[in-house]
């Protein structure tokens, strides 16, 4: 199978080159098939700069459109050529990119599953004890959810069979957030989604610190309940953090 690995940015020189590093791990292997995929929403940084070389496409921000995490999602799906779609943002890292990789190979070939998540944590050297609190209930809150009715997975790291991306639609693009709520709740009508515990993704802290928790949960929990109920994020902007 081969896998796109699709990485929408902006504005992400200090991060991305961590993700890309363990990417690249990946491809001189030769294990797996992967494209890396950058789907730019505009930077002004090096962020394209230091991509030209690692990335396999690189595609901008298509104009008079929507500049949102959801379209440059699904610009980068559009221009990949993978069976199998691996959305993941800039500032993550795989806690083991290879036993990832292996266990997406065993899921995913030959098998009902159409989508898949992981835990995401905070990036242990920053890690503090809210951190794991946080981080520590909803992995297995939206693990339940996915057990139950509703798909969930954070847009941190999402799985999709291509066949199942494009019959859905893929993102929605008039979504400032909650679109990866939006994209799982939709794929789960269509087959079984996987919420992996044994994997994780670690993530930057950097949108925690700015706003803290309580303001990002209930800003989480007004966008899910719109999405539920008019189809529509309550968000109007999402401000970029670097």
């Amino acid at each position: 199978m081969k896998y796109s690995i699709i990485i929408p940015t902006l504005n992400e020189e200090k991060l991305l080159p961590n993700l890309l590093n363990q990417l690249k791990q990946v491809k001189e292997s030769g294990e797996f098939e992967i494209e890396i995929v950058i789907s730019d929403g505009g930077s002004i940084d090096g962020t394209l700069l230091l991509a030209v070389n690692r990335a396999d496409k690189i595609i901008g921000r298509e104009i008079n459109t929507k500049n949102s995490i959801s379209s440059g999602r699904n610009n980068g799906a559009r221009v990949s050529s993978g069976e199998i779609l691996v959305f993941v943002n800039a500032d993550i890292l795989f806690e083991d990119i290879f036993r990832f990789f292996r266990f997406l190979d065993e899921s995913f070939r030959d098998s009902e599953n159409i989508a898949m998540t992981t835990k995401v944590k905070i990036f242990p050297e920053e890690e503090i004890l809210t951190d794991k609190i946080f981080h520590g209930f909803y992995n297995y809150y939206f693990f339940l959810l996915n057990k139950l009715s509703y798909g969930m997975g954070r847009g941190e790291c999402q799985v999709v069979k291509r066949e199942f991306f494009e019959m859905v639609n893929g993102y929605n693009p008039e979504l400032i957030a909650g679109e990866d709520f939006d994209l799982f709740k939709r794929l789960k009508r269509k087959g079984k989604i996987l919420f992996e515990l044994s994997l994780t993704v670690y993530e930057s802290p950097r949108r925690f610190r700015k706003y803290g928790y309580s303001a990002i949960t209930l800003e989480w929990l007004k966008n899910a309940l719109a999405i539920i109920v008019r189809n529509r994020s309550i968000s109007k902007v999402w401000e970029q953090v670097r």
